[in-house]
């Protein structure tokens, strides 16, 4: 396996390769929300689109208000768009390339309602900070699910003398200094990096 980055200190080589292996769906951890989706990726639940949508906005519209009737006291209802052409990404953004109208489309909603808010919290009453803090955390849920369905995961093998001495898999996104990689590692790869 090649290292898609290498970084030095002294004797020391850190490692960056893609993880092929981490094959368990972001979806099967503790998640706040609840992806409808219509592509078979979403959560298992006993919803079903009831079907003969005309435009992608009909389904946005009529996929909302029947999302609503089916599940109770829901406070975040969003749409969820699929972008497919050499990759895949998620996102509730309609801004290219989620909108485009040959290699994209609206595959299902991201549902979180005051139950499942109330649970994540132990708290009584849902108020609108809680609100705000729930829609942070699904665009985090959508991005997360988004780089496991494109490959966006990474793994370091850190080397010394040219022998394996530690290594982690897992990390969601290139960027080391924003995945996690580099809390992991050390301060001693802060600089190189």
């Amino acid at each position: 396996m090649e290292a898609l980055e290498i970084y030095t200190v002294g004797n020391k080589k850190l490692e960056i390769h893609q993880d092929d292996v981490s094959g368990d769906s972001p979806r099967e951890w503790s998640n706040l929300s609840t992806f409808v989706f219509t592509d078979g990726n979403g959560d298992k639940t006993d919803f079903e689109f009831e079907g003969g949508y005309n435009s992608r906005q009909e389904f946005i519209e009529q996929g909302e208000i029947e999302i609503r009737k089916h599940f109770k006291d829901v406070v975040i209802c969003l749409p969820v768009n699929k972008y497919s052409h050499s990759g895949v990404g998620y996102s509730t953004s309609n801004s290219y390339p989620y909108n485009c109208r040959w290699d994209s489309g609206t595959i299902g909603f991201v549902v979180v309602t005051k139950a499942q808010i109330r649970e994540n919290w132990n708290i009584k009453r849902v108020t609108k900070d809680y609100i705000a803090q729930a829609e942070g955390i699904v665009e985090g849920e959508v991005e997360t699910f988004s780089q496991w369905a494109n490959g966006d995961v990474y793994g370091f093998i850190i080397k010394e003398d040219g022998e394996e001495t530690d290594s982690c898999w897992g990390f969601y996104g290139m960027d080391i200094k924003t995945n996690g990689i580099l809390d992991y590692v050390g301060d001693e790869w802060k600089e190189v990096a």
